[in-house]
């Protein structure tokens, strides 16, 4: 487990370590829906979702998996070349689908030569035994990041953002994708309406309890079109301000264990969506100013834990 000298174990440190150079992703759109909004489970989604459901960066789902690769290449690759690149199915739940539409669509991405590595996200209660079998026999071709939404441990919170699913579900979830040897990663929102930091911290604690991979920490995005949007206009409520999200960051970098890879730290909201925190736009000042705070503070990743 290499650092490359970083205060935390980076998603850059681990790609570095694992595949010998940075890689970076590209986002697809597979077509998927979610149980969360066909009225499976319910018909609004979650609170926060968005109408592109957390890929309104990815690609256009009318085009071929191979023609979306080429053109999710085409934009990153301006800023940042590289010779291999993972595929990401990010909008909505990626495994809730007829396991034959699943192979047929991940397989052609894994099969493109430019592809290094596989990354799904969905939910933990749609990956049944015969999503698990799949998933299991991609990663022996190339390795496969999972990403699960948790956003939170507490069930009054997942019950007010309709999640969907209990916290057994999720655990359940974890403990058959580490079986089969694909990479969990989790997804945690900070700053969820009626949580304070010590309710976040907990969530944080908890994930050093799973056999998990890594973990992408947001703070909330008030989003326009979503229902939250709505609760926030008819009853504001609380969002951080850069300090206080700064501050809560280092905390929570503080109390996970060494070696889960933290593939995020602030997460992206689309500019012409975004109601608030504005100043999250600007995610290169966050970042820089958490590395500074970090070695200001010198605290590195689990010092708290040790304490």
């Amino acid at each position: 487990m290499d650092w490359h000298g970083k205060r935390y174990y980076s998603f850059d440190s681990f790609l570095k370590n694992t595949f010998g150079e940075k890689i970076y992703k590209v986002s697809l759109d597979g077509g998927f829906t979610c149980p969360n909004r066909d009225g499976t489970i319910g018909t609004g989604g979650c609170i926060f979702c968005s109408e592109g459901g957390s890929g309104d960066f990815a690609s256009d789902a009318r085009l071929p998996v191979s023609d979306q690769i080429t053109q999710g290449i085409s934009l990153v690759a301006a800023k940042n070349p590289s010779s291999r690149y993972i595929a990401y199915f990010q909008a909505f739940t990626n495994t809730y689908a007829p396991v034959s539409r699943l192979r047929k669509l991940f397989t052609e991405a894994i099969e493109d030569p430019r592809i290094a590595a596989l990354a799904i996200g969905t939910r933990p209660d749609c990956l049944p035994d015969d999503v698990l079998a799949l998933l299991k026999e991609l990663n022996e071709r190339k390795p496969v990041f999972v990403e699960l939404g948790l956003q939170t441990i507490h069930p009054a919170t997942a019950g007010l953002i309709r999640r969907g699913y209990p916290l057994s579900c999720f655990e359940e979830a974890v403990r058959s994708l580490s079986s089969i040897g694909v990479w969990t990663v989790v997804h945690l929102i900070l700053g969820l309406p009626g949580e304070t930091e010590d309710m976040m911290l907990e969530s944080v604690r908890y994930l050093n309890s799973l056999p998990i991979h890594g973990v992408k920490f947001s703070m909330l995005h008030i989003l326009k079109g979503t229902d939250l949007a709505d609760m926030y206009r008819k009853n504001p409520f609380p969002v951080f301000t850069m300090e206080s999200y700064v501050n809560l960051i280092l905390r929570c970098i503080g109390n996970l264990r060494r070696d889960i890879v933290i593939h995020r730290l602030t997460g992206d909201g689309p500019r012409d969506l975004l109601i608030a925190p504005l100043w999250s736009l600007r995610k290169r000042t966050v970042l820089n100013e958490i590395a500074h705070q970090l070695k200001v503070q010198d605290i590195r990743q689990g010092d708290f834990l040790l304490s």
